[in-house]
């Protein structure tokens, strides 16, 4: 098998939104603090073309192994506009559920309807019975350590853990263990060759993914390439695997802000971000799924260790 080639010409282009990202932020930090005071109310402040803005970066990083949480704190704070929190976020998140809903929706039926079927017929091992106590089970782990987490630190949104630096060194961590995935794996299982015990482990990967800046498709997507699968393989089981853990997530914390209210003047720009996440996380899904077909992960590597090292070059440059 021929080694996917790099192209040069998209690491140039990542590399340019990272160093694009970091400066501003550089320009912004001194007049803001990276440590945003939140509130318990969901006040969202942001304009149409904000929530446009927001529900893009929501979409295309939620499911590219480059953590939306990251780039949902950075990317606002570099422009100035200010932390939007774990409220605005969990209601555009929705829009990323409808997405991969919406995408996999034929698997989703496929694996259903083979998993009622080998109850029926006490087939237990065939493929989508497999694949659904998997994921089953891959979804406890982020579950239990994410209620966990929750008793332990009930204020996650001003907690370190959620500060840039925190942020920046998990990106840095992941692309290091990427990086390995790629050099120690070998990419040949398929989809067809998928089992229990994988379900299991990445369910494992995907609870790192409660860290700040780790990212769960990149923490999924890297397990899955340290267990040999192919690269595409390791994304679309990555995805099937997530849709519980991003369902549950949003709903808990949409139900929460919920609980809260919020006014009727900033419906709108909710919507709007909503829809731009849902548009934009479909598309992510689709484009990756493609490009891991033929390319290697390198591109996300190099990136997460730009976007990582330029955010603690700034962050450096301003406590001097």
């Amino acid at each position: 098998m021929t080694k996917p080639k790099r192209k040069p010409l998209e690491l140039i282009v990542f590399f340019a939104l990272s160093s694009g990202l970091s400066l501003i932020f550089n320009a912004n930090v001194a007049a803001q603090s990276t440590s945003i005071e939140v509130t318990d109310a969901p006040v969202f402040q942001f304009n149409w073309f904000q929530a446009i803005v927001l529900g893009m970066v929501q979409g295309l990083t939620e499911f590219l192994p480059i953590s939306s949480t990251a780039h949902l704190k950075v990317v606002p704070v570099a422009l100035g506009w200010g932390d939007p929190g774990v409220s605005f976020t969990a209601v555009i998140q929705l829009g990323s559920i409808a997405a991969v809903l919406w995408y996999f929706w034929s698997d989703l039926t496929e694996i259903t309807g083979g998993m009622v079927k080998a109850i029926r017929t006490s087939d237990y091992k065939s493929h989508d019975f497999r694949l659904a106590v998997g994921i089953a089970l891959g979804t406890l782990p982020i579950v239990f350590f994410g209620l966990l987490l929750k008793l332990l630190v009930p204020d996650l949104d001003s907690s370190p853990l959620r500060s840039v630096g925190a942020i920046a060194i998990a990106s840095i961590v992941m692309a290091l263990l990427l990086a390995l995935s790629e050099k120690l794996g070998t990419h040949k299982r398929d989809f067809g060759q998928l089992t229990l015990q994988d379900g299991v482990l990445m369910g494992f990967a995907q609870s790192l993914a409660l860290i700040p800046g780790v990212s769960r498709s990149g923490s999924t997507i890297t397990a899955g390439l340290f267990m040999n699968l192919e690269r595409a393989t390791a994304a679309r089981f990555s995805f099937l695997l997530g849709i519980p853990a991003i369902t549950l997530a949003g709903l808990v914390e949409f139900k929460e802000v919920l609980a809260v209210g919020f006014s009727g003047d900033v419906l709108f720009p909710v919507m709007i971000g909503v829809i731009s996440s849902a548009v934009f996380s479909y598309l992510a899904i689709a484009w990756l799924i493609r490009y891991l077909q033929s390319q290697d992960t390198w591109i996300f590597v190099w990136y997460r260790l730009g976007f990582g090292v330029l955010i603690l070059g700034s962050l450096l440059l301003n406590f001097n």
